[in-house]
């Protein structure tokens, strides 16, 4: 006899509790899956033969809104490809050169 032999193998049970593993499994009324089959064919049908309008719910103030931002957007996307990658280096180098020293930092040592 080895001193495995008398290992426990399996689940641990617990007091108290009982073992409510298996379920019996509930039977399908076919009448009522064939009622929602059916309801389900007649709502498909009449969304074919009824195409739905989109319904706007924006005010005229909030599409004028939004027609200026598409109109901004292109504008802003026609710039960003008017320049190339070098231009813009440049226009940033001479951004920074205009900007004053006033922000960098101080040379603190007190040896020099």
């Amino acid at each position: 006899m080895s001193a495995y032999d008398a290992v426990q193998k399996g689940g641990l049970k617990l007091k108290g509790v009982s073992d409510h593993g298996s379920k019996k499994k509930k039977k399908k009324d076919k009448q009522k899956e064939k009622l929602k089959e059916a309801v389900s064919l007649q709502q498909e049908q009449e969304q074919q033969t009824m195409p739905e309008r989109p319904v706007s719910t924006k005010t005229p103030a909030e599409l004028a809104f939004e027609r200026r931002k598409w109109k901004k957007l292109e504008e802003q996307l026609v710039d960003r490809a008017a320049k190339s990658h070098k231009d813009r280096i440049m226009d940033f180098n001479k951004h920074l050169d205009s900007l004053s020293e006033h922000f960098d930092i101080p040379k603190v040592s007190w040896t020099k």
